[in-house]
């Protein structure tokens, strides 16, 4: 195994939360990757001296990486199965969570980069800002439960992002208008601009929105969950 592999340690309220925050930065599904564990985090005494969950994850080279041999390619009857799995399993969750919504799954579209098409899970209903939560938590944390599960289910991972009335369009199309606004008023004054803390998904918007542009360069810097994107000008 070579010592050269790129490598991200990622900072969060908990493990989960680390790890998919890392594969969101990094675009890559979890059987991509290895994961190390540096930090459990804890709760600290009677609430004081609280420790943050850290990782490290480190992408595995070509050659280690799984892809799908014969018998794990879709066949039509095969991605029937699977989009029905990701609707069953999802609705259960909210269910539990007694939630009442409508759960259609669908095929994104292909990527050279993953192994599996990816699916969108899309969520309806009334009065669904709960599943959201602040800065999108809970909402998370629903895709990575169902993400395992699935993955557990087909025995394969398999990349899966939920969504809930169109919040996670909107707010990428909010972030990256942001960013564009803020980009043109560091041009304007030639001095550097923070956006507003986000999660590294969100993050990832800026920073493509803005990376075609010859004026400005972007970089995330801070530690979680207050980690921000900086736009500089580009002398």
């Amino acid at each position: 195994m070579s010592n050269n592999r790129a490598t991200l340690e990622v900072i969060s309220q908990t493990v989960a939360e680390a790890i998919e925050k890392g594969l969101t930065d990094l675009g890559l599904p979890r059987e991509a990757v290895e994961i190390t564990i540096l930090d459990e985090g804890g709760p600290g005494l009677l609430g004081f001296g609280s420790r943050q969950a850290r990782v490290r994850i480190s992408v595995l080279p070509e050659e280690e990486t799984e892809t799908p041999d014969a018998a794990q390619v879709l066949s039509p009857e095969d991605k029937d199965e699977t989009l029905r799995l990701a609707e069953e399993i999802t609705s259960e969750l909210l269910e539990k969570m007694n939630l009442e919504a409508n759960v259609q799954a669908r095929y994104g579209e292909e990527s050279d980069n993953l192994p599996h098409r990816p699916i969108l899970v899309d969520i309806t209903g009334n009065d669904l800002s709960v599943l959201i939560g602040r800065r999108a938590k809970t909402l998370n944390a629903l895709q990575y439960i169902t993400r395992l599960i699935l993955g557990k289910e087909l025995e394969h991972g398999i990349p899966l992002s939920i969504d809930v009335e169109g919040y996670r369009e909107r707010r990428e199309q909010q972030v990256r208008q942001l960013a564009r606004r803020v980009a043109e008023q560091v041009t304007d004054t030639g001095r550097e601009q923070s956006l507003e803390p986000m999660p590294a998904n969100e993050r990832r918007f800026a920073h493509l929105e803005l990376q075609d542009d010859p004026k400005v360069y972007t970089e995330s810097t801070g530690t979680e969950p207050h980690r921000k994107v900086v736009i500089y000008p580009n002398d």
